[in-house]
């Protein structure tokens, strides 16, 4: 298909389609004349990708285009390209033993308490140290002493999301899965989160 084409069947305008193949996010049309490229049902598939990176999920051009790298990168085990697409969407590049000492050892205990195996260079590792550091600094004790609690509740989701995954024909599927899922899976728990909130604060205090 022409890229006017493909602009109606995505709703995304030309000029977008153009900036995405020059910023990576997109591969290239097959050029078939000097100035005539093809673009395939591919095509359209992974820009719709791209929209519910940007728009739904909420990345940047960057983020977007460096968590797209995983899903090309193939010659990956389902695990590798799991841990791959999972580290990638973390915003953090690093992790390590730095930090707050106080949280630090709160995340770590919390994670003995849970039996659960994380590398220590997983990126979501230093985000939970970090926000537990920043709760603690403005008062709210009582919100990271509920950590278990949360833990709970968040092991339940990721057991879902680690049967769906297993359930992925080929790696890029998988690969695939975990990016829609995690980005737009984060956004769903969170509206998710804040129409409970709604419903419970109403029993408790209306």
């Amino acid at each position: 298909m022409r890229i006017a084409e493909l602009s109606r069947t995505t709703g995304v305008s030309a000029a977008t389609i153009k900036y995405y193949v020059r910023a990576g996010l997109l591969p290239p049309g097959e050029r078939t004349h000097a100035n005539q490229v093809d673009y395939g049902p591919a095509h359209a598939r992974r820009l719709r990708l791209v929209r519910a990176l940007i728009e739904i999920g909420g990345m940047s051009i960057t983020d977007a285009a460096r968590v797209l790298e995983v899903l090309d990168g193939g010659d990956l085990s389902t695990w590798q390209a799991v841990g791959k697409a999972q580290y990638a969407l973390d915003l953090r590049r690093t992790a390590g033993p730095g930090g707050d000492p106080v949280a630090r050892a709160a995340v770590d205990e919390l994670l003995a308490r849970r039996g659960w195996q994380v590398f220590e260079e997983n990126p979501a590792r230093a985000t939970l140290v970090e926000v537990c550091a920043t709760l603690r600094q403005l008062g709210h004790d009582d919100f990271v002493g509920a950590l278990d609690e949360y833990a709970e509740a968040v092991e339940r989701v990721a057991a879902v999301d680690v049967a769906v995954v297993a359930r992925q024909p080929s790696v890029e599927q998988t690969v695939e899965y975990v990016i829609v899922g995690t980005v737009l899976g984060d956004t769903v728990l969170a509206a998710l989160r804040r129409l409970a909130q709604e419903h419970l604060s109403r029993n408790a205090f209306g």
